[in-house]
């Protein structure tokens, strides 16, 4: 390895490539603000080692007559390389380099200039920066941009880099993922922190900057010469400023496996097949998991769920599906395993105590023979192995975006984006690598939605009217998803079961029992908060929210509306207030003082809030909840019930607002309760005893 360069140096004459093995650009704020302040801090006297830059040279005779970079490879002698580590650093350094080109071509003397006639400094123009870092421009033809550096054709980051960092024209439609938003948060990132120096310091202080990145910023570069080496390398390797996740790990490690199959077990053509499928299947799980830019998913969250999927759950802990993968499934001695044979050795003391010298010889020879401890290599894990699992990972992905986004999927059902939005709203829990599995294998529009009802009323039943453990029953329901996958149970059996779990909560009439829904709602009752402090009162308002729509067609509330933690409070608004003003006072003058609080927590008087009513109304009187107020001016000031939910218009036809009405409504929710998910009460007295509203006098 030789000495440090800088960036003016690697640059020459050379072409950066992202191989297709490679992830994504993974720096964000915390890795952009760790450069930035290295870059202003550095004295310009001083020089900044920034890590190994390994590189794979390729050759240039395999280089296609078509490609972009031919013609700087055959007439201008550059060489192309791969980027094996480095390339989160590499990639950081070309956006900085943009984005203070752009900078300094945003100047107001600079509007009107070509890029040749504005200068950062009296001999280097921005077009020589852009020549020397970025691209160059073929000459002859129709004279296109090859970039000095960037990602393989087929990889989503391609023309995001190209048209939108690079500002190339005639970008069209350009795919968006979340590697993509990182790198153009960067670019952002940079402007902005360049726009803020120039402020300060003006052109000289953009130069300084310039010279010290290109000039004092070093790397290591080390070139390896043998493809097996490349992925040796990359195997071994800890990438610095971001690691590596779970499943990036995988794909590194899948890929290094193919380069160990001796020609026996897989010939070059069976081993770059095998690569190719499993790049393209990462390439797929990214795209997935990318897509929806803003709230990108878990890489490991997803790797798990298809383990559980794909191969036995158990549940001794939370790494255990990485440890499985790297450390059992997919291992280099399960392609080159070391198998040896048995021998009895013979100690020395034996030989003196229990044989004579010639036993002894005799038995080594027998038991040893003529190879002695040889080793013999063996395929234990075949290639048609590896290709079926990274199959299976590719299928699953798009499933799995739609268990979290349905209403972004491609071609969903209406009726079932509405019942994955439930299980998201109520919360799945360990149900989602089952969900998975039903989007992947049931064809069939109906039985699915059947199913994913049968896992909502489980979990409504079981996790918010009973007291059940959260893992309840979870290895049996993360074990269906394995057998329904491989087309050993369907999903009506499944569906059976759900329903069978639940059982515990019903007596043998089949009437609901509402003993632990009774204690929970006891305990909250005792700490004042009664049904405003019931875990599931926001999905099951909401859910009432959803039943008066289907008898409108005005628009409906927005669940996210009531995720925003600053305002949940007025999120579930209680009709009768905690704390009331003038003018309750003769709705509720026979209730002693005492029992207020309870009418007050009751569910008859939690009301679901649209985001348009704000906390003003507060303490005020029914009446003047209902309706709007408006400013002496005549200006609207607030909306009142009138204007709001469903729920608030079917409040507002309320004359007036006590006891009678809280308690009315209270049993017209609970009838809801017991309609929309199968709960047979066993009388009204149940639910009048759920309301808390019942006092004995004495």
């Amino acid at each position: 390895m030789d000495e440090p360069k800088s960036l003016d140096s690697l640059f020459k004459e050379k072409i950066f490539r992202i191989p297709d093995y490679q992830r994504g650009y993974a720096w964000q704020q915390e890795q952009l603000k760790d450069f930035w302040e290295d870059l202003i801090n550095l004295s310009y006297q001083r020089s900044h080692y920034t890590g190994v830059l390994t590189l794979k040279q390729l050759p240039s005779n395999e280089l296609a007559e078509t490609a972009r970079e031919y013609w700087l490879v055959e007439d201008h002698a550059y060489q192309l390389y791969h980027v094996i580590d480095g390339q989160q650093r590499l990639t950081t350094f070309v956006i900085f380099l943009q984005a203070f080109v752009d900078v300094i071509r945003a100047l107001p003397e600079n509007t009107e200039q070509r890029d040749d006639e504005i200068y950062i400094s009296e001999s280097l123009s921005i077009a020589a920066v852009q020549e020397r870092y970025l691209f160059k421009i073929k000459p002859t033809g129709d004279q296109f941009r090859t970039y000095k550096f960037g990602y393989a054709e087929d990889n989503p980051s391609y023309d995001y880099l190209r048209y939108r960092i690079l500002n190339e024209a005639g970008a069209g439609l350009v795919q968006e993922t979340f590697y993509t938003l990182n790198l153009g948060n960067a670019k952002h990132y940079f402007t902005a922190q360049l726009e803020a120096v120039f402020a300060q310091g003006g052109l000289e202080s953009l130069q300084e900057i310039y010279k010290k990145l290109t000039k004092r910023f070093l790397f290591n570069e080390y070139v390896i010469k043998d493809e097996f080496d490349v992925f040796v390398a990359f195997e071994t390797m800890n990438n610095r400023g971001k690691r590596l996740s779970d499943l990036e790990l995988l794909k590194n490690r899948l890929i290094y496996l193919t380069t160990l199959y001796a020609e026996d077990e897989a010939d070059p053509a069976t081993r770059a097949n095998l690569r190719a499928t499993i790049n393209d299947a990462w390439k797929e799980v990214y795209r997935q998991l990318g897509r929806n830019k803003l709230k990108p998913l878990n890489d490991d969250d997803f790797l798990r769920a298809h383990w559980i999927l794909y191969y036995t759950y158990t549940r001794k802990s939370g790494a255990d599906y990485i440890r499985f993968l790297l450390d059992k499934q997919f291992t280099p001695q399960r392609i080159h395993q070391k198998v040896e044979r048995e021998v009895v050795l013979v100690q020395p003391e034996e030989v003196n105590s229990a044989t004579t010298d010639e036993e002894a010889e005799e038995l080594t020879e027998a038991d040893v023979g003529e190879e002695g401890l040889s080793t013999a290599l063996t395929a234990d894990l075949s290639p048609i192995e590896i290709s079926n699992y990274v199959r299976s990972l590719k299928a699953c992905a798009a499933y799995w975006f739609d268990t979290f986004f349905p209403h972004l999927s491609e071609s969903m059902d209406p009726n079932e984006q509405r019942w994955l939005e439930a299980l998201n709203r109520i919360g799945m829990g360990y149900f989602r690598p089952l969900l998975m599995s039903i989007r992947k294998n049931e064809p069939d529009l109906d039985r699915r939605v059947h199913i994913y009802q049968r896992i909502e009323r489980f979990i409504f039943i079981a996790f918010r009217l009973n007291s059940t453990r959260s893992n309840y029953r979870s290895t049996e329901f993360y074990n269906a998803a394995r057998t329904l996958d491989r087309g050993e149970v369907d999903v009506d059996a499944i569906s059976a079961r759900l329903d069978a779990c639940v059982a515990y909560a019903f007596d043998d009439e089949g009437q609901f029992r509402i003993d632990d829904f009774r204690n929970i709602l006891f305990k909250k009752f005792q700490a004042k908060d009664g049904y405003f402090g019931w875990a599931g009162l926001r999905y099951f308002l909401y859910e009432y929210e959803l039943h008066l729509l289907s008898e409108s067609r005005q628009k409906k509330l927005d669940w996210t509306d009531l995720l925003k933690k600053e305002r949940d409070k007025i999120s579930i608004e209680h009709v009768y207030p905690q704390t009331p003003a003038e003018g309750w006072e003769e709705a509720f003058a026979g209730i002693p003082e005492e029992r207020r609080q309870y009418y007050n927590a009751s569910v008859g008087n939690l009301l679901l809030l649209s985001m348009s009513i704000n906390s003003s109304l507060q303490n005020d009187a029914f009446d003047e909840k209902k309706q709007a107020r408006f400013s002496d001016q005549g200006k609207k000031i607030r909306n009142g019930y009138a204007d709001g939910s469903h729920s608030e218009i079917e409040v507002a036809q309320c004359g007036s607002w006590g006891p009678e009405q809280i308690r009315e409504r209270g049993i017209r929710l609970l009838q809801f309760m017991g309609a929309r998910w199968d709960l047979k009460f066993r009388s009204e007295a149940d639910l009048e005893e759920l309301l808390f509203l019942n006092f004995e006098e004495g």
